[in-house]
């Protein structure tokens, strides 16, 4: 008999199929994302944890040796000076799993992103 992963249906469910020490950072990115954009919608899109309010604001994954961070190429653009340490491309920064999360970095760029959403500069939609 096989067994067959079940693909996760909520942030919990991600961050807790995630590999076991990683989750503790996941937790903790997930309360700063929470902190930042209080009242945000929660939920996966392309089967990464999402928060909106009417527009994504961020998304993040897991993977083998990095934390993926999706903010929009506006808030990489804001913070580069600030990212300059990370491997990142237009709209995404790689935290590397075998460093401190810049969680207070984390949580200025979501309240940007809340910031530009409620201002409606940015047309990513959820």
């Amino acid at each position: 008999m096989t067994t067959r992963k079940l693909k996760p249906t909520s942030i919990e469910e991600y961050i807790d199929a995630a590999p076991p020490d990683v989750q503790e950072r996941l937790w903790k990115l997930h309360q700063c994302i929470r902190k930042a954009a209080p009242g945000a919608a929660e939920g996966l899109k392309w089967n990464m944890p999402a928060y909106s309010y009417q527009k994504i604001l961020v998304t993040f994954a897991v993977f083998k040796k990095h934390i993926g961070f999706y903010p929009m190429p506006s808030a990489m653009e804001a913070f580069a000076k600030d990212l300059a340490g990370y491997s990142t491309a237009s709209g995404s920064v790689q935290f590397p799993l075998d460093k401190p999360l810049p969680l207070p970095l984390i949580g200025r760029m979501v309240k940007f992103r809340v910031k530009e959403s409620s201002e409606g500069t940015i047309k990513w939609r959820s």
